[in-house]
């Protein structure tokens, strides 16, 4: 699992099709009341172990506000 705190833009060398998985969300508070957004996904229907969570982030506050920008300056 990563914890992401800060955002850095770049530029993408190639735009690769992705295929879709599923996400599911959850917010965690850790013991100091500090809260996070988790955010799991999910391998693809053809994975050998269906259903097994893939990959998995969370978000600090910060990193919540920064991406709150982002979508706010491009959506």
């Amino acid at each position: 699992m990563a914890i992401i705190t800060h955002f850095d833009p770049t530029n993408l060398q190639s735009n690769a099709k992705h295929s879709m998985a599923k996400a599911t969300y959850s917010v965690v508070t850790e013991i100091d009341g500090t809260k996070f957004l988790q955010i799991d996904t999910y391998g693809s229907p053809n994975r050998k172990i269906v259903g097994k969570k893939s990959q998995s982030i969370r978000l600090s506050p910060g990193a919540i506000a920064e991406l709150k920008t982002i979508l706010a300056g491009h959506f």
